[in-house]
């Protein structure tokens, strides 16, 4: 009996992600993701049009949930330095929990794949500083943060992005959370 639609979809970008956990970085080619999968490539063109159609799908994942996390933060923390620093701490640990998709986020695995791909993590990067920019001028508001919200939210969505390339370039060793505790007295002082 076959799998049920969507599941052979789904199994696929698992499989894709999982590949793309490997430290050494290394191309991951349509031919060598049906071969993980035992199919053909005929097969995964069943079901995706294209491999940057593949890591669209990813990207999709990381957008929605990542985004779906972020809105949960906003509407449940009515602190807007806790939200930011929440925010922070999510991301650092999605990419901790997921490290093949870290490589995505950071645009490692799209190098040499549809350039719409990187432009499409671009967005998502104004997304997130914009959301944290949010809660940042949700905080001067009611405490008085001060300073300026467009240069405090790059500030901390750098952070987040050095970290992010610090666990994608060694090799997955040096976890985005390691040393959060201090990092984020610097940070939210």
């Amino acid at each position: 009996m076959g799998a049920r639609p969507g599941e052979r979809r789904v199994q696929i970008l698992q499989t894709l992600a999982s590949m793309l956990e490997n430290p050494r970085g290394e191309k991951i080619t349509t031919a060598a993701l049906a071969a993980r999968l035992d199919v053909s490539e005929a097969a995964l063109y069943r079901h995706f049009a294209s491999k940057a159609q593949m890591f669209e799908g990813l990207i999709e994942f990381i957008e929605n949930t990542v985004f779906s996390l972020v809105n949960k933060i906003q509407a449940d923390t009515a602190d807007g330095a806790a939200q930011a620093e929440q925010i922070v701490a999510m991301l650092l640990g999605f990419a901790e929990r997921n490290p093949g998709m870290t490589r995505v986020l950071i645009g490692d695995a799209l190098v040499n794949e549809d350039e719409r791909l990187q432009a499409r993590m671009n967005q998502l990067y104004e997304k997130l500083e914009a959301s944290l920019r949010q809660s940042i001028r949700v905080a001067q508001m009611a405490n008085g943060w001060h300073g300026d919200a467009n240069a405090d939210a790059a500030v901390l969505f750098a952070f987040v992005m050095g970290r992010w390339q610090l666990f994608a370039k060694s090799g997955f060793k040096r976890l985005p959370q390691d040393g959060w505790e201090l990092a984020r007295k610097f940070l939210f002082a």
